[in-house]
């Protein structure tokens, strides 16, 4: 996926949004650095106001790399690959993993894994070529389920989340 350049109105939405949203920082940090009240931010040395101003966008950085970080988590978390990260971002996939190591995690262990709960079985698998995870079980009561042909999950958790629904459904009538 490739993302498509922004319009120019929505370049100026952004730019006013950002603003809009740095102000109040940026006259928080004025008004402690001078002992000013907020109104009288812009009072004084330019370059002081300037500075002032740019301490705020130091935060407003930290802040979008933090969720930069957790957006490129989730995407992760949901089979994106450094490749396709890069791609995104403009550079390459070496690049997307320098940017964000922790983003991909490889699932180590690809082999069924077997989950027993409420009288009944279950086996999760993940599809290799895919990477999706699937699930098919029989609950206590001897009725069989499965995620469905169309189905896969992003991870082996939400998986079994689904089996371990089928089998609590499925699970055997108390006497």
């Amino acid at each position: 996926m490739t993302v498509p350049e922004i319009t120019p109105e929505e370049q100026s939405a952004l730019d006013t949004a950002l603003l809009d949203a740095l102000t109040p920082l940026a006259t928080a940090i004025r008004s402690r650095a001078t002992g000013l009240p907020e109104h009288r931010m812009w009072e004084g040395d330019p370059a002081e106001v300037a500075l002032s101003v740019l301490a705020a966008w130091k935060h407003v950085d930290a802040e979008v790399r933090r969720l930069t970080a957790t957006a490129a988590g989730t995407a992760g978390s949901y089979g994106a690959s450094y490749e396709q990260m890069g791609a995104v971002w403009g550079i390459t996939r070496q690049g997307a993993r320098k940017k964000w190591p922790d983003a991909v995690v490889r699932t180590p262990a690809t082999a069924p894994a077997a989950l027993e709960l409420f009288g009944g079985t279950a086996e999760l698998a993940q599809d290799p070529s895919s990477r999706r995870w699937t699930w098919t079980g029989r609950g206590a009561d001897g009725e069989r389920g499965t995620a469905g042909a169309d189905t896969g999950y992003a991870t082996r958790e939400e998986a079994a989340a689904y089996a371990g629904a089928f089998l609590q459904e499925h699970a055997a009538a108390t006497p």
